[in-house]
């Protein structure tokens, strides 16, 4: 599919190229931002569940910066180093930064695995990073296999600009979409079939949009299938401290340790933007265990680096292990609280989800509220939440779930009163629909 621009003519093969615009993904929050729910300007405004972030604990993060005011070379207490960060820094990092995020690496995986700083490559953001080691790792035309449903950025920021496909691995709903070397085998196959050189997976662990961590069985099968078949392995673990409840999460980096297999597949991807809800900071971290790949990004990362301001920043607040530890266990218990008020809220609606213990959404069913058992009716039922009882949700096709009427729904980007009245509209819509009052919406803004 490609784009039409009245420009067109004077445009690059790549600018005139589907990037995913028209996913509701992307539109979603043009949506919200032209009606935003507020509980006293805008109360019958549309409340925002669309956007994966964790806004549970930034006044913790708030009161350490009130006491650590030199954290920042913006502040009177901190003047005294804006010469030194001010001025250009190496592209590999401030020392002192990469260090703090080799130590909270392996204290969010508690503590089982040890990284090194030296082989920690910035980005700006973790999309930045998946793009990076994408462009190192496949040329277009190639593929990487995903489990469906899958996170939709990854259909802007791995394929746009590098031209590389991605291949679906079939996961349902019968066994909770886990992931079997059974659907992995097919999938590669059929990539195979259809002259397809497949380069590597990549899962997202938590997964986005299931909420739930991969069992330490299934990552023993995913590193085992790569080393068979001698693809890479990209695992984005941007959400390992935000698992709330048994099982623990497990890094792919445990696994290599415990299955024998060739090290310069495995690709990890990190961030600061889930953990502890530093979207705006747009740090994001590639750890290869590949030294040519290492040295590539960190060659291609001068085009995104995380400014030195926020270098500063970000290795000053690490450090300071007693306010991490504080905040990660404060963390984890806040994020618990709210996903037990929300999973009993919906269950008052008579609505479920898959059963998760982490990251910041859950996947919800609502397959019983279907018109019919297509997607066509997903699409009808998506905009009816939206334009008639104002909730930002997002649908399972956006996901390229292959079941109708799954939809991710975000819980911790609001406050305990905007989640009241979200719960509120929610129950209100499924008694609606269930008892026969049919507002299908015809047109979504965006869409």
């Amino acid at each position: 599919m490609e784009l039409k621009y009245e420009n067109s003519q004077v445009l690059s093969k790549i600018a005139n190229t589907y990037h995913g615009e028209n996913s509701p993904y992307f539109s979603v929050k043009q949506v919200y931002d032209a009606d935003p729910f507020h509980p006293t300007k805008n109360p019958n405004g549309i409340i925002q569940m669309a956007v994966a972030e964790n806004k549970l604990t930034y006044e913790l993060i708030a009161e350490w910066i009130k006491k650590n005011p030199g954290a920042s070379v913006c502040s009177p207490e901190g003047a005294d180093d804006f010469k030194n960060i001010a001025a250009f820094q190496d592209f590999h990092g401030l020392p002192e930064f990469r260090d703090a995020v080799a130590k909270i690496m392996k204290k969010v995986r508690g503590g089982k695995v040890n990284y090194d700083p030296d082989r920690i490559v910035m980005a700006g953001g973790v999309r930045g990073a998946m793009e990076m080691v994408m462009f190192c790792l496949a040329d277009p035309g190639d593929a990487f296999l995903v489990p469906s449903p899958w996170y939709p950025g990854f259909d802007r920021f791995l394929k746009w600009r590098t031209g590389v496909q991605l291949f679906p691995v079939v996961c349902e709903s019968s066994n909770n979409f886990q992931i079997t070397r059974e659907a992995l085998e097919e999938a590669y196959d059929n990539a195979r079939k259809a002259n397809i050189r497949v380069k590597g997976l990549v899962i997202t662990n938590p997964s986005n949009p299931l909420g739930n961590t991969v069992d330490r069985d299934t990552l023993r099968t995913l590193v085992t299938f790569i080393n068979d078949k001698q693809i890479h392995f990209l695992c984005d673990e941007v959400y390992a401290a935000t698992v709330f409840r048994s099982p623990d999460f497990v890094s792919v980096s445990e696994i290599i340790e415990e299955v024998e297999c060739n090290r310069n597949l495995i690709h990890l991807l990190y961030g600061l933007a889930k953990d502890l809800g530093l979207s705006g900071f747009r740090v994001g971290i590639v750890y290869s265990y590949n030294d040519t790949v290492m040295n590539l990004c960190r060659k291609m990362s001068m085009v995104c680096l995380v400014s030195s301001q926020t270098q500063y920043f970000i290795a000053r607040m690490l450090s300071d292990e007693k306010f991490i530890d504080e905040f990660l266990s404060e963390s984890a218990a806040r994020l618990g609280r709210r996903h037990n008020t929300f999973i009993k809220g919906l269950e008052k609606a008579g609505i479920k989800c898959l059963e998760s213990n982490g990251a910041v959404y859950c996947w919800m069913d609502l397959r019983q509220l279907l018109q019919e058992p297509t997607f066509e009716a997903e699409t009808s039922l998506w905009k009816t939440i939206i334009n008639v009882y104002k909730l930002n949700v997002l649908p399972g096709s956006t996901f390229h779930c292959k079941e109708p009427g799954w939809f991710r729904i975000s819980f911790a980007s609001m406050d305990d009163e905007t989640l009241r009245v979200a719960l509120e509209r929610i129950q209100i819509f499924a008694s609606e629909i269930l008892n026969g009052h049919n507002f299908i919406s015809n047109t979504c803004n965006g869409k």
